[in-house]
């Protein structure tokens, strides 16, 4: 098994990749630390970086990279991948801040590039934008949930963290309570991209951001029941739906196992589960139950 320990970066396709620059740059935040061609990179101003782009005829998740503890061996996690029955290869300057990775495909088609030592980019003093702290968790809808969970669960060393009935599952590698989300649909793609900021005040100022850049919110501000965070939504111009949130649940100790207690859980202490497949999607806040314009 190899233990995955953060979700680093996310790349993907776009028809236009000025617009995106702009969209990235602008409205959320990100520096750019590297670009060639038709491809570019781009970090927060903390100097993680979050986000690569390139140009192609379609908008969606194209690679998913992580990162694992620094001085692991990629030959012996290559090895593990081959005894598991994973085809990997060798990669070298994946991103400005990698220059060593194996990469291999999950179950429904996305290349994951598996890193050990990263080099931070430049710390970016100035102002605009949401700003945010990370990229926080990736969701896609998938054909086949039990599969991609049983992938990330048994080759990339994530745990389970919570279920909404068997076609929704939330999955950690790290103390935060979700880093990928698979949910059942027909058509396999990106269903949304979250970026963590650091309170409720920036939840608060994303949104007046968001409208100054004339993008609508399509969902929020709310209180998810699963995982808690208060979040918002919207989608970029290549219709992929972002989301901002803050306030997730953590597990700070998995020898305990439960989340740290907060004052909106619904039981203490809260523990990992499968919810009712009807559980409300938030606790307060626009589209708490239901569906409505912009989603899903």
């Amino acid at each position: 098994m190899i233990e995955v320990k953060r979700l680093a970066h996310a790349t993907f396709s776009t028809p236009d990749l000025q617009k995106q620059l702009d969209y990235w740059t602008h409205v959320m935040g990100l520096q750019i630390v590297g670009r060639e061609g038709k491809r570019a990179f781009l970090a927060t101003k903390l100097g993680l970086e979050s986000v690569c782009l390139e140009e192609s005829d379609r908008a969606d998740l194209e690679r998913i990279a992580f990162q694992v503890a620094p001085g692991s061996d990629l030959g012996e996690l290559a090895r593990k991948l081959q005894e598991a029955g994973v085809k990997s290869d060798r990669r070298s300057d994946i991103s400005p801040g990698v220059r060593d990775a194996i990469v291999f495909h999950d179950p429904k088609g996305t290349l994951v590039e598996v890193f050990a030592e990263y080099e931070f980019q430049k710390i970016d003093l100035s102002e605009g934008g949401v700003n945010p702290l990370k990229i926080g968790h990736v969701a896609s809808r998938v054909q086949d949930v039990q599969k991609c969970a049983a992938f990330y669960r048994d080759i990339l060393g994530f745990r389970e963290s919570d279920w909404m009935g068997d076609h929704f599952v939330f999955m950690r590698c790290g103390t935060d309570h979700h880093t990928v989300n698979f949910v059942r649909y027909e058509t396999a793609r990106l269903h949304h991209v979250a970026f963590e900021v650091k309170d409720w005040a920036e939840i608060h100022r994303t949104c007046e951001v968001l409208a100054r850049n004339k993008v609508q919110l399509v969902w929020g501000p709310l209180r998810h029941v699963v995982g808690h965070n208060v979040a918002a939504y919207h989608r970029n111009s290549d219709e992929l739906r972002i989301e901002t949130y803050c306030e997730m649940d953590k597990m700070s100790d998995e020898s305990l196992g439960y989340w740290d207690p907060r004052p909106w859980h619904e039981e203490m202490p809260l523990r990992p589960k499968v919810w009712p497949k009807d559980t409300w999607r938030s606790a307060w806040g626009f589209g708490s139950f239901g569906t409505f314009p912009g989603y899903p």
